[in-house]
C-alpha cells in the first residue's frame, strides 16, 4: 500500500472534519478567549483571571454548583428504577411490548412540553395535591413549586421520571441480547429473583450501566436548563432555590449582559464535566483490564 493510498480515506472525511471543527471548535476557542476579557459588544480588553475571581467570589455561583451536585443524587435512583423495570420487561410479562412503548414515551416528548405539564400537576391546587387530599394525606400536599425547600426536589422528580426512560430502553436492549441459559440454570438451581439480579444480570450489564451513569452525570451537570427554566418560571425560583450553573450562565449573558462572566462560567463547567467524564472512563477501563 502506497503512502498516497493510506491518506485517501482521510482526505474523504477531511471536509466534514473541517466543518465540525469550524462549527464546534471555533466557538469553543472564542469562549475560552472571552473568559479572559471584559467583553462589551463583540470584544473587549484583556483582564486575565478577573472574571474567574468574580465568579468564585459570588455566593450565587456556589449555590448553583451545590444545586447541580444535589441533582447528582438522582442518578442512583434512576439506575435502580431503570434496572428493575427493564428486568421485569425482559421477563416478557403479559403486554410487555406495550409497556415498553409506554415507559419510553416521556423521553420522546420534548422537555418543555413535559415540564409545562408537570408544573401544572404539581401546583398547590393541582392534581397531585388534590389526589393526596382525597386520600386523606393532607400533610403531604405541599407547595411543590412555590416552596424553596422542595422546589429543587420537585424538579428532580421530573428529571428522574423522564431520564429513567432512556435507561430502561438501554438496559432492556442489553438484557434481550444476553444468553438466557445462564439465568434459566440459576432458576433451576433455586436462585431467587434478587439473587439472579445481583449475581448474574448486573455483572453482565456492567458496561451499559457505566455508560448510562456517564450520560446521566453529563445531564445533571450540563443539560438540565430546560427543566429548571420551565419549572422555575424562567428565574430559577422561588428565589434562587433551583438556580443551576446553566441558568447562572444564561442570566449572566442575557439578563446581565456580561459575556465575559458567562464565558468564564461556561469554561469551568466544560472543564469540570470533561474531568469527571475522563475519570469515569478511566475507572471503567481499569475495571475491564483487572482480572
Amino acid at each position: 500500500m502506497t503512502p498516497s493510498s493510506r491518506l485517501t480515506p482521510y482526505l474523504y472525511v477531511l471536509p466534514l472534519v473541517a466543518l465540525l471543527g469550524f462549527v464546534f471548535g471555533y466557538p469553543l476557542l472564542k469562549i475560552f478567549e472571552f473568559s479572559f476579557k471584559m467583553v462589551r459588544g463583540i470584544d473587549g480588553p484583556w483582564i486575565g483571571f478577573r472574571n474567574y475571581q468574580l465568579i468564585l467570589g459570588q455566593s450565587l455561583f456556589w449555590d448553583s454548583v451545590l444545586h447541580n451536585l444535589q441533582l447528582l443524587l438522582a442518578i442512583p435512583v434512576m439506575v435502580a428504577i431503570s434496572l428493575i423495570v427493564s428486568v421485569l420487561l425482559a421477563e416478557r410479562v403479559a403486554g410487555w411490548k406495550l409497556y415498553r412503548i409506554i415507559v419510553f414515551v416521556p423521553f420522546v416528548l420534548a422537555i418543555p412540553i413535559v415540564a409545562v405539564v408537570m408544573k401544572r400537576m404539581f401546583q398547590f391546587s393541582g392534581p397531585v395535591n388534590e389526589m393526596l387530599r382525597w386520600l386523606s394525606l393532607d400533610f403531604m400536599a405541599l407547595d411543590w413549586i412555590g416552596s424553596s425547600d422542595v422546589a429543587l426536589w420537585t424538579v428532580m422528580i421530573l428529571i428522574i421520571w423522564r431520564e429513567s426512560a432512556l435507561g430502561i430502553i438501554l438496559f432492556l436492549a442489553r438484557l434481550l441480547s444476553l444468553d438466557e441459559s445462564v439465568t434459566e440454570a440459576a432458576k433451576i438451581d433455586g436462585a431467587g429473583w434478587w439473587h439472579r439480579l445481583w449475581h448474574i444480570i448486573i455483572p453482565e450489564m456492567r458496561g451499559v450501566i457505566e455508560f448510562y451513569v456517564v450520560v446521566s452525570v453529563i445531564t445533571m451537570l450540563a443539560a438540565v436548563f430546560s427543566y429548571i427554566y420551565i419549572m422555575g418560571g424562567g428565574r430559577g425560583g422561588p428565589g434562587t432555590s433551583t438556580e443551576v450553573v446553566e441558568l447562572y450562565i444564561f442570566n449572566a449573558l442575557i439578563r446581565s449582559s456580561l459575556p465575559g462572566i458567562a464565558a468564564a462560567a461556561s469554561v469551568m463547567l466544560f472543564l469540570v464535566t470533561g474531568v469527571l467524564i475522563f475519570l469515569l472512563f478511566k475507572v471503567r477501563q481499569r475495571a475491564e483490564t483487572s482480572p
